[in-house]
């Protein structure tokens, strides 16, 4: 069985609904509190390929660490990155991964695929 990881803040209310579905569906996964521990720039690039995503649609544009990072619109992949990792705030949760695969929970219901 494939261990499964969920990158949560366990003050944000989606994230503690995704990990309350994953344990219900079984999944006792490796929980990462990526506000203590933020993924480095290595770790988030990994996350975005799994994800199929681009940094700009994992960054949280309504927190203030946007405005103080000095991310814009125009931003571009790696100043996003970078922003990403010193301002943990800045990535959108939960991520839940498994194996070579992630997704974001939001909705939460959208890691049941995943899970199956």
């Amino acid at each position: 069985m494939t261990a499964t990881t969920i990158y949560h803040n366990p003050r944000c209310s989606k994230s503690r609904i995704t990990l309350a579905l994953l344990k219900e569906n079984g999944v006792n996964p490796t929980v990462v509190l990526y506000l203590d521990s933020p993924p480095d720039i290595k770790e988030l690039k990994a996350l975005l390929k799994k994800l199929g995503m681009a940094a700009a649609q994992l960054v949280r544009r309504g927190e203030e660490a946007y405005k103080a990072s000095g991310l814009n619109r125009d931003s571009d992949e790696e100043e996003i990155l970078a922003a990403m990792a010193t301002y943990p705030k800045l990535i959108e949760r939960p991520i839940v991964v498994k194996g070579r695969a992630a997704v974001l929970g939001r909705p939460p219901e959208n890691i049941l695929e995943l899970i199956k």
